[in-house]
C-alpha cells in the first residue's frame, strides 16, 4: 500500500526547484480566449497581475515592465494601449518621473462576450 506522499506525488505536480516555490501568478482563463490581443499584451496583463498580487504596494514603471518582459519601452506602451483599448485596464498618468497607476478593470458580461467573439 502506498503512503500519502506517494499518492499525492502520483496525482499532482511536485515543484522541486526552490526558486519556483517563490510564488505563482494566477491567470484568468478569459485571457486565453480573448480575440485580438497580441501575445505581448497578454503577458503584460499577467505581469500587471503579478505586481498587483504582491504583498504591500508595487508601482512598476514602463522601464521595469520592459526589463521584465525583455522588450523595449515602445513595446510596453503598445501592449498597454492594446489592453486599454480592449477595456482590460485603465492607466492614470501621474506626471514626469513618476510611475503610472494601473487599474485592472472589472469586465461586464457583455464586454467579455464581445471580446471573445469579435477581436
Amino acid at each position: 500500500m502506498q503512503g500519502l506522499k506517494e499518492v499525492l506525488e502520483e496525482h499532482t505536480i511536485v515543484v522541486e526547484d526552490p526558486l519556483l516555490r517563490r510564488g505563482f501568478t494566477a491567470v484568468p482563463n478569459l485571457l486565453f480566449v480573448l480575440k485580438g490581443l497580441s501575445h505581448g499584451a497578454r503577458l503584460t496583463y499577467v505581469l500587471l497581475l503579478k505586481y498587483a498580487w504582491q504583498e504591500g504596494s508595487c508601482f512598476p514603471g514602463v522601464d521595469r515592465l520592459a526589463r521584465d518582459l525583455g522588450v523595449e519601452r515602445k513595446s510596453v506602451m503598445r501592449y498597454t494601449r492594446e489592453l486599454k483599448n480592449k477595456g482590460l485596464i485603465s492607466v492614470k498618468r501621474r506626471g514626469l518621473g513618476k510611475t503610472n497607476v494601473y487599474h485592472i478593470n472589472r469586465l461586464e458580461a457583455e464586454v467579455v462576450s464581445k471580446l471573445k467573439s469579435h477581436g
